[in-house]
């Protein structure tokens, strides 16, 4: 694990920048692997509109998320115990196909810097130039699919990675057309309903304005997994052969492939194990967010109890097909993040206070191993002796 002070993107993943390649050292950086521009035409095309809002509306309901954000910083951070430098930047109120955008620019500034080696007259590590030239406007193609589909189901967003290298803040986004989505499926108020969500977005915002260095470890920690899965094109058909033969269980929700994405079935046991530890950390950030959203609601939204009941029942989907698309793309994973990260830090709190909990926040070495999301009472004697 790296040191808070030594956040770089080197490392045993085989991560490069095109600034620290060797000389000589032939390779391909993977933004051009991937057709971004195409990626943010397909995501703000296919990108639905959401509900039909007159322009006052409109104006109404960004002025009032931007209000509900703002005001939501000073009892988040008393709740949490944490503080961030001041000022913080207003949050940006989009609607779906700007956030898919905004997204394809996301994954552009994460990937823009790493470069896959490519070795002298092929081999396994080679970048197969012509296969990139049509695999780069497919790939970009069902990225900006990927992202518009899902830009009807986000609230909100804390985005890490875009301007990590230059040390801008990040940027939280709400999602106007799905908050009013929501707020009128689930018949709560939604005065009400845009505080809450506000709550829970300003947690990660805090999380991050306030320990600036794990933004810069999540982008590496990503950056480098990145690379491990580009930079094996011999494996890639065998493991996509796995995806067929374990579709069945995914669709299921059994066997193998429950509760895991497509995505998770083309890992070698090495990287799965990777993934685990940056899940763990997103589970503690996910879980995190949750427990101060309902701790700070009941002083702060008068309808809490209906809001958090009713949403819960959401998240487990609405019917078949919403549970299949879920279980394909992950989403069920995301899901128990929450739980799984909100039973980790309540006892975790119970055990040790909320200024014991904020040791997780002090250097990589005291973020939560997988196994210690399940079993807080192992990360407590660990971090805490």
């Amino acid at each position: 694990m790296r040191s808070e002070g030594d956040p770089g993107t080197g490392g045993a993943g085989g991560v490069t920048t095109r600034e620290e390649q060797p000389a000589g050292t032939a390779g391909r950086a993977v933004v051009d692997l991937v057709d971004f521009d195409l990626a943010a035409q397909v995501a703000g095309r296919l990108a639905r509109p959401g509900p039909k809002l007159g322009r006052d509306e409109i104006d109404d309901v960004v002025a009032e998320l931007r209000l509900a954000a703002a005001e939501a910083a000073g009892p988040v951070a008393d709740t949490a115990h944490l503080s961030a430098p001041e000022p913080v930047p207003p949050a940006l109120v989009v609607d779906r196909a700007s956030w898919a955008r905004a997204n394809v620019e996301a994954f552009r500034s994460l990937l823009g810097p790493v470069v896959v080696p490519q070795r002298p007259g092929g081999g396994a590590g080679a970048v197969d130039r012509a296969a990139t030239a049509v695999g780069r406007q497919a790939t970009g193609a069902e990225l900006g699919s990927l992202l518009s589909f899902l830009s009807s189901r986000v609230l909100g967003q804390f985005d890490v990675f875009s301007g990590v290298d230059e040390d801008r803040p990040g940027r939280l986004l709400l999602v106007a057309p799905n908050v009013v989505q929501v707020e009128r499926d689930l018949q709560v108020d939604p005065h009400d309903f845009r505080r809450w969500v506000c709550l829970h977005e300003e947690a990660h915002r805090l999380q991050f304005g306030a320990h600036p260095w794990l933004r810069r470890w999540i982008t590496a920690e990503a950056r480098e997994l990145s690379v491990d899965l580009l930079a094996q094109p011999r494996d890639l058909g065998e493991r996509l052969g796995g995806v067929v033969r374990s579709l069945p269980d995914v669709l299921r929700g059994t066997g193998g492939g429950s509760g895991v994405g497509v995505a998770d079935l083309l890992q070698t046991p090495g990287q799965r194990e990777r993934v685990s530890r940056l899940v763990a950390v997103m589970s503690l950030l996910e879980g995190h967010a949750d427990v101060v959203m309902d701790d700070v609601g009941p002083r702060v939204v008068p309808s809490v109890a209906r809001i958090r009941a009713r949403f819960t029942q959401r998240r487990k989907g609405r019917g078949s097909l919403d549970q299949v698309v879920r279980r394909l793309l992950g989403l069920d994973a995301k899901t128990r993040q929450y739980a799984d990260g909100a039973r980790f830090v309540r006892d975790v709190v119970g055990r040790v206070g909320w200024e014991g909990l904020n040791v997780v926040w002090t250097a990589p070495d005291h973020l939560p191993l997988p196994a210690e999301i399940a079993d807080p009472a192992a990360w407590v004697a660990r971090v805490h002796g």
